[in-house]
């Protein structure tokens, strides 16, 4: 779960606001629940309370697919980096903070036994900004047939088990499923990276240095508890684990034993304790059974652009009133109180969201992984594709653009409040502004159109 850190996907209006993730459509999201944690800019904040995927999606933003297997193969033999001398010196430093913190010598010295510093982890942590996709590049791959159908696949694989844990979290079991297939492509693509090397090397590197100090405890936390061995807690380059991905605290505070033999096992083929989690954890942040995460639903042509937003919440038969209306013409059931969202803008497929929406938003904060999640859920059950098209004709705005629009706008008297690269609510807010100001419609759509515009 990166429950909290996750990707760049270009999310136009919708990604406004990012912990857990086999050729190119095969391969995991990385959206999600595992935390590839970039907690940066306006984001921050929200990600401190995110779930274990959320952490490091929500510092992103916007989940971006891994186009190549979570880690390098576990098969090459890493050279030692010139930098493990002044690594190890750390970690020696560290040992005296983890045992105040509760961990004991032995824990500690064997967690740490041939540990190094991994140059490649760093890498990765540097090379995310640029990365982005469109909303509709991400849910081909997101939602593709072959992903569906695997899920169908493992829904079917798992039915008794995924019925046992339905029944006790409430929580619908394909969305379970459907998390699963987003974070490791059905527990295909789990990460082979050693977290304790991993998150050690992030602490080290001191760029976020406390947050992964933080992680790295709990990890030595769970390896003291005895639900598994060092080198078997295996994952992503950030430290999100097994099947669902969740980041360490994230595990601590929410992983379930649901076979009952006395441990977490999040990383073992049998991914029983893994899905339960995910459930319980979805559970924990309100989960509502029986209500969707959202539905498709056809705009009127006089409908008011500025009421697209999450902080307008009307009940379904409200916005039925307003001309909102399901994609078959009948008025959405009365779910819940719900927002619109529109991921493309007024081109693209409109949305009623409801207060599920925001629990999958604490697994990963990104619009698109929160809708990858949803709508491979729904086809995983039988649902259809999305009805509207999108806007395939746009292209993502790249990193520098991001800053140049929020730099652009801030100028023009519509301030983002900073300078991030990342289409969070507060430039979202700035681009309906600018777009009222300009006589057209508001609908919050961060696109190359209206940077041109500004520029």
């Amino acid at each position: 779960m990166r429950h909290n850190m996750r990707w760049a996907v270009t999310l136009g209006a919708t990604i406004g606001a990012l912990f857990l993730v086999g050729a190119a459509v095969s391969q995991p999201v990385p959206s999600s629940i595992r935390p590839e944690l970039r907690p940066v800019g306006e984001t921050v904040a929200r990600a401190q309370t995110l779930s274990p995927v959320a952490v490091s999606t929500a510092a992103v933003m916007r989940p971006q697919l891994r186009p190549v297997a979570l880690t390098r193969d576990a098969s090459t033999p890493r050279q030692p980096s010139a930098k493990d001398p002044a690594f190890q010196q750390w970690i020696a430093q560290f040992r005296s903070q983890a045992i105040r913190e509760g961990i004991s010598g032995t824990t500690f010295d064997r967690a740490f036994r041939g540990v190094r510093y991994d140059a490649d982890v760093i890498k990765r942590d540097r090379n995310q900004s640029e990365f982005t996709k469109t909303i509709w590049d991400y849910l081909d791959s997101a939602a593709s047939d072959s992903r569906v159908r695997n899920g169908k696949d493992a829904l079917r694989t798992h039915a008794r088990t995924l019925d046992a844990i339905e029944a006790r979290y409430g929580v619908a079991k394909e969305v379970v499923v459907a998390v699963w297939g987003l974070e490791s492509n059905y527990g295909s693509f789990r990460g082979s990276n050693d977290v304790v090397q991993s998150l050690a090397t992030l602490a080290h590197d001191g760029r976020r240095g406390a947050f992964f100090e933080g992680q790295l405890v709990a990890a030595l936390k769970i390896l003291q508890s005895g639900d598994t061995s060092p080198r078997n807690m295996t994952g992503s380059w950030a430290g999100a684990m097994g099947h669902t991905q969740f980041i360490p605290t994230s595990y601590l505070d929410y992983a379930v034993d649901f076979t009952g033999d006395g441990k977490r096992d999040i990383w073992s083929d049998d991914p029983t304790d893994a899905l339960a989690s995910t459930a319980a954890y979805l559970s924990r942040f309100g989960w509502i059974k029986g209500q969707p995460w959202g539905v498709e639903v056809r705009l009127p042509q006089s409908f008011n652009y500025a009421s697209a937003n999450r902080q307008v919440k009307r009940s379904p038969a409200q916005w039925a009133r307003l001309g909102v209306m399901g994609v078959d013409g009948k008025p959405v059931p009365n779910y819940g109180d719900a927002s619109i969202l529109l991921p493309a803008g007024t081109n693209g497929v409109a949305l009623m969201v409801f207060k599920n929406f925001e629990v999958i938003e604490r697994y990963n904060a990104a619009d698109a992984y929160v809708i990858g999640v949803g709508h491979l859920s729904d086809r995983i059950g039988g649902g259809p594709p999305f009805q509207a098209d999108w806007p395939r004709g746009d292209r993502a705005l790249t990193f520098s653009e991001r800053q140049e629009m929020q730099r652009l706008l801030t100028a023009a008297g519509f301030d983002t409040q900073g300078v991030d690269g990342k289409i969070g609510p507060k430039t979202l807010d700035a681009v309906r502004a600018y777009q009222q100001s300009q006589g057209l419609t508001a609908d919050g759509y961060a696109s190359l159109s209206l940077l041109m515009r500004l520029r």
